[in-house]
């Protein structure tokens, strides 16, 4: 079969590879779109230590069940179905996995990361993610194409599942990569009037912000932030903030604009050896603020985000800037890095 394979720091090659094979407990997929996503672009091009040279990556996957091994107790599915595939593998048998919360599992073992990815014409989902239900059916009106947005927009599902974002909350995204869109339009599709981005990539943001309605841009090169928030809030400041980029200076900020009883979700992880950030936690303290961190998604936020897109209150469309055959997959990842696309979806089949 073809699959592009990372053998390296920018050495991803598209080539014939051996096609895998199903064995009991285990689900083939036919790989119909893998989209790009931000981690894929970082793990080209500095490599990602749970990604094993050679390695196939890619994890926002849709494809068709092409096979299902035997002693494989999963009535739902069956061949031919269109699905999209849930990236946490957790162990099953630590408290988080007890839970449901594979994603925190200590011992995650993720699509695209220690599996073998999207980004190739099959994947074998293996046993233990067929036990945890990771092959979910798509509802029947959304085509594959959306569907590869599913598993981005569930991430920011489980982000602001802790937030309980209300129509009259006051939300601020620092960031307007797909993340920060993605999160935008699920505060504009809860009913929220007061919906703010920011970017200081602002020409990138106002590129791509033309597809997108009720949603306010700012560019911190030009305006203060701070002052800007406090004007728009009558001095009170943001009731939900959300740092969809690894800035140190957005989350530091985040809780110098929130108002009182806000809510901040960390989404965007800094740099692993440059994450430590100093507040005032006085403004926490007296302001009866609260921050959370995300990390990934779980089963219910695929599903959610799944209704979300096929119920027309999600446009998956208005994300995809192109979709390209897997032979111009580095040509992709570049045009992402450079800020000329938002969201590039790789067709695998067909």
């Amino acid at each position: 079969m073809k699959a592009a394979v990372f053998y390296g720091i920018e050495d991803i090659r598209v080539e014939e590879v051996e096609e895998p094979v199903c064995k009991d407990g285990e689900i083939k997929i036919k790989v119909e779109y893998c989209a790009i996503c931000g981690t894929d672009v970082r793990i080209f091009y500095s490599g990602h230590k749970k990604v094993i040279p050679p390695a196939i990556i890619g994890h926002e996957i849709t494809g068709v069940v092409y096979e299902i091994g035997k002693n494989v107790d999963y009535p739902e599915i069956k061949v031919g179905d269109k699905v999209v595939i849930v990236t946490s593998i957790g162990c099953g048998k630590c408290k988080m996995c007890k839970n449901g919360f594979y994603n925190l599992c200590p011992d995650t073992k993720a699509i695209g990361y220690y599996y073998k990815g999207g980004f190739a014409e099959y994947l074998i989902v293996p046993e233990d993610a067929v036990k945890q239900k990771a092959v979910i059916k798509l509802p029947e009106n959304l085509s594959l194409l959306d569907g590869s947005i599913i598993e981005p927009l569930s991430c920011c599902i489980n982000g602001q599942n802790y937030l309980n974002i209300k129509k009259d909350d006051f939300v601020l995204i620092f960031g307007g990569g797909p993340i920060g869109f993605m999160h935008a339009c699920l505060a504009v599709a809860y009913g929220c009037k007061n919906v703010v981005i920011v970017d200081p990539a602002y020409d990138r943001l106002i590129k791509f912000g033309k597809n997108f309605e009720n949603i306010i841009f700012l560019n911190p090169n030009e305006v203060d932030i701070k002052k800007e928030i406090m004007k728009m809030t009558d001095g009170f400041g943001a009731d939900v903030i959300i740092t969809a980029c690894p800035a140190k200076k957005a989350q530091i900020d985040a809780i110098e604009i929130s108002g009182s009883k806000g809510r901040i979700s960390f989404f965007g992880g800094l740099p692993k050896d440059d994450s430590i950030i100093q507040i005032d936690s006085n403004i926490i303290h007296y302001k009866e603020i609260s921050i959370f961190g995300s990390f990934a998604s779980n089963r219910n936020d695929y599903i959610k985000a799944g209704e979300l897109i096929s119920s027309g209150k999600i446009d998956a469309k208005k994300f995809i800037t192109d979709v390209i055959p897997l032979e111009n997959i580095v040509e992709g990842i570049k045009k992402i890095r450079n800020g000329e696309a938002l969201k590039i979806v790789v067709k695998i089949n067909g």
